[in-house]
């Protein structure tokens, strides 16, 4: 079975790296649609652009060549309130440099904000 998520950041990868400008991605998922509008805010990501075409959807993105690194976190771990600094040093360069997705019960969030809410979840992915 494919992984929507690994495929979506290796393609995102790849094209920063080549310093391509923009990416499609396909098929979508609303899993994948969350990690992208955390990379968004977050800034990783320029403009994301959801298109519907009947084959499991595509998505455009621009890229304002600020990503480091991103990948997905398999197994997904279940990570609670209190260990979220050790996730961090296992996936990310340093302290308070990138960022951790968490899947809670409140929904898809950063690490951080996980760690303001006091909730744990599983781990999805980890982006610099």
């Amino acid at each position: 079975m494919p992984d929507i998520i690994n495929d979506a950041l290796v393609a995102i990868k790849n094209a920063e790296s080549v310093g391509k400008g923009e990416v499609v991605v396909r098929p979508t998922s609303k899993l994948l649609a969350g990690v992208l509008d955390i990379m968004k805010k977050n800034k990783y990501l320029g403009e994301v652009e959801f298109v519907e075409d009947k084959k499991g959807g595509q998505v455009k993105i621009k890229l304002p060549h600020k990503l480091n690194d991103c990948g997905p976190i398999k197994p997904r771990f279940a990570v609670k309130k209190t260990e979220f600094e050790k996730w961090e040093q296992r996936y990310l360069p340093s302290r308070d440099f990138g960022i951790l997705v968490v899947s809670t019960p409140m929904g898809l969030m950063t690490h951080e904000e996980a760690k303001k809410k006091e909730t744990g979840g599983r781990l999805v992915a980890y982006i610099y």
